[in-house]
C-alpha cells in the first residue's frame, strides 16, 4: 500500500527533474491512482512562459496520457517555507480528473504538510453544464 509519506519522496524525486533554468524554482508531484500506481510530474519552463507546464499538470496528464481517470490522492512539493500551493489553472485541471473529495497534500521542504481536498482548492470549479 502507498503511503502519504511515499508519495512525498515521490513528489521530491519528481522535483529534482524540473525543467526550472528561468525561475530556478523546483516543483514535484505525485498522483496516486486508485489502482496504486503513482505518477510523478514536474514543472518543465519555457522561454516563452505561458508554455511553461507546473508538476501537478504533469503528473495528472503523465497518468490520462496512459490511460487512467481514477485518482486517490495528490501530493505537491516545493522547495518553500511554508507548503506550496497550486496556480488556478492547475486547480481547475484536477477538478476536471479528480472528485471534489479527493485529497491533496501540499509540502514545503520542510516538510511541513498542509492536507486539503481538490474542493476545498477551488470550491466554485467550472464543470461540465450538461
Amino acid at each position: 500500500m502507498v503511503t502519504t509519506e511515499d508519495l512525498i519522496s515521490q513528489a521530491k524525486t519528481a522535483a529534482s527533474f524540473a525543467y526550472v533554468p528561468y525561475s530556478n524554482f523546483p516543483v514535484g508531484a505525485s498522483l496516486l491512482t486508485k489502482d496504486g500506481q503513482v505518477y510523478r510530474g514536474c514543472n518543465i519552463e519555457n522561454a516563452s512562459f505561458g508554455l511553461t507546464n507546473c508538476a501537478e499538470r504533469t503528473a495528472i496528464f503523465n497518468a490520462v496520457a496512459q490511460g487512467k481517470r481514477e485518482f486517490a490522492q495528490l501530493v505537491i512539493f516545493g522547495n518553500t517555507d511554508q507548503p506550496i500551493a497550486p496556480c488556478g489553472a492547475c486547480r481547475q485541471v484536477m477538478s476536471e480528473f479528480m472528485s471534489s473529495d479527493t485529497p491533496v497534500v501540499l509540502v514545503g521542504r520542510d516538510e511541513n504538510e498542509r492536507h486539503t481536498t481538490v474542493g476545498q482548492l477551488l470550491p466554485y470549479a467550472f464543470s461540465d453544464l450538461s
